[in-house]
């Protein structure tokens, strides 16, 4: 899981549709819009309204060629 490997503290940002979101890393998963989060994913989703790979969207994860 991301906020596994990433600090408590750990500030993420995504530009999407001209709008900037942040999203903090804390202790328990993330921090969004007020809210705690346990899902990067979700926070994903609930930005754009479909479904993310958290991490992809965030820049965490590429997306891996296939062969």
């Amino acid at each position: 899981a991301p906020a596994a490997t990433l600090d408590a503290g750990t500030l993420l940002a995504r530009e999407w549709n001209g709008r900037l979101y942040h999203v903090e890393v804390v202790a328990d998963g993330f921090r969004f819009d007020g809210r705690s989060w346990r899902s990067l994913s979700a926070i994903a989703r609930r930005i754009t309204g479909t479904p993310w790979s958290g991490p992809r969207f965030f820049g965490l994860r590429s997306r891996q060629a296939r062969g």
